[in-house]
């Protein structure tokens, strides 16, 4: 999630940018309509872009539930520990689509939901490229009471909102951590080299998303500074090539590239893995059997997501889809959440609930700090052509794609 700068100096800056150019093709023109007095803070590489469904009438108060909640999301997300008891309270039953990458969660997403799905668990690498896209819908946030307990960097990031307009409220976010086999390391590991090491050839899994190379190149920055390299998703073509070169290296020691959280799971708990790079549901889930798993956030920082529950724009139930995003934003429910995936709750009020949960979780999961935390964290984001700096040498994310498929698997 399968996903922001490295070593973030100001959090509200997560320039999160459209990477595919057709979706600027399919941008049309609309008005600037607010759904909160909040700020929001716009990407400089998607000045100029409009959200085709950014003029779409919002609800303005929810209505009986439609007794159905279709989600796709993130292994993880949908647990029975929160789910049932919305399902109880609401009378809308959720049916889960788990997707395995943003690259699917787009696809899913695609004409809007297509009248089937209400909403998905989008992250940063997914967020913008489904905005300009037209096929997530206005949200009224002032229907959403907790919505004024989040962090002020998570009430209106530019990840999910656009010209004052929220598509969706803030859920969650957290860091892809290096993950290995306490039996296998009884020192842990401080540095992500561990997993281009030819020692341990076979035994290495990592994330099937071209993304990936986000992380290539934030070791590259720290490994080799003489690339130049300042931003992990903004790659000139010879720092892209040289990241992609060094995953390209990394194949053989592979022993699978996965796309579900499950797959990791089964491959440490069967000895096929020893080392590599996960989320920290995988670390949570094997704890839970009582594996011995490690994991670390290595001296080069490490890459993450930002996570959104984004409305489609063709939403069958949306009273439902309503009624899950008070329900989710409620501290209590975050609370449950950051301790079952091992993430960083965005309502600011969690914290004690985490804490009567589990003893120091707040501190753990860093609900009481996270805006120091988040500057270790490069947040995804999808990459484009033209950088931050407004150049237009920096590789976009078509060709991350292709070269994931054709020179590094």
């Amino acid at each position: 999630m399968m996903t922001m700068r490295a070593r973030i100096s100001r959090p509200m800056k997560i320039a999160l940018a459209l990477g595919v150019t057709s979706l600027v093709a399919a941008a049309c023109s609309s008005s600037a309509s607010t759904n909160s007095s909040s700020p929001s803070t716009s990407s400089a590489g998607t000045s100029g872009l409009t959200v085709p469904t950014a003029n779409l009438p919002v609800l303005q108060t929810i209505g009986k539930g439609e007794g159905q909640l279709n989600l796709i999301a993130w292994e993880g997300y949908l647990q029975p520990q929160w789910v049932k008891p919305f399902q109880q309270q609401t009378g809308c039953q959720v049916n889960a689509k788990y997707a395995g990458s943003s690259d699917e969660m787009v696809a899913l997403m695609k004409n809007g939901g297509g009248g089937q799905y209400d909403m998905v668990s989008s992250s940063g690498d997914a967020d913008l490229r489904i905005l300009y896209a037209g096929d997530a819908h206005p949200v009224n946030v002032n229907l959403i009471p907790s919505w004024k307990q989040f962090f002020p960097a998570f009430q209106s990031p530019p990840f999910n909102t656009i010209n004052g307009v929220h598509y969706g409220i803030s859920l969650q976010w957290g860091p892809n951590v290096l993950m290995y086999n306490i039996k296998d390391f009884p020192t842990a590991p401080t540095s992500w080299d561990v997993i281009y090491n030819p020692k341990y050839k076979g035994q290495v899994t990592v994330p099937d998303n071209p993304i990936q190379i986000a992380d290539a190149a934030l070791y590259l920055k720290t490994h080799n500074p003489a690339l130049g390299i300042t931003d992990p998703y903004e790659l000139t073509q010879t720092q892209f090539q040289a990241s992609v070169n060094l995953l390209a290296g990394q194949r053989p020691l592979i022993e699978k590239y996965w796309s579900l959280a499950s797959q990791e799971i089964f491959d440490f708990k069967n000895g096929n893995a020893i080392i590599g790079a996960g989320w920290p549901y995988q670390v949570s889930a094997l704890k839970a059997d009582k594996f011995p798993i490690g994991s670390e956030v290595p001296s080069e920082g490490a890459t993450g997501w930002a996570d959104t529950w984004m409305l489609a724009a063709k939403a069958p139930h949306p009273n439902c889809a309503y009624l899950w995003m008070q329900y989710i934003s409620t501290p209590k429910v975050q609370a449950e959440q950051a301790i079952n995936y091992g993430e960083t709750p965005d309502n600011s009020q969690a914290c004690a609930y985490m804490n009567q949960m589990q003893a120091g979780s707040c501190a753990e999961f860093h609900a009481n700090a996270p805006l120091s935390y988040l500057a270790s964290i490069s947040l995804w984001k999808t990459p484009i052509a033209t950088c931050d700096n407004g150049k237009t040498d920096c590789v976009p994310y078509s060709g991350w794609v292709s070269a994931w498929n054709t020179e590094v698997k």
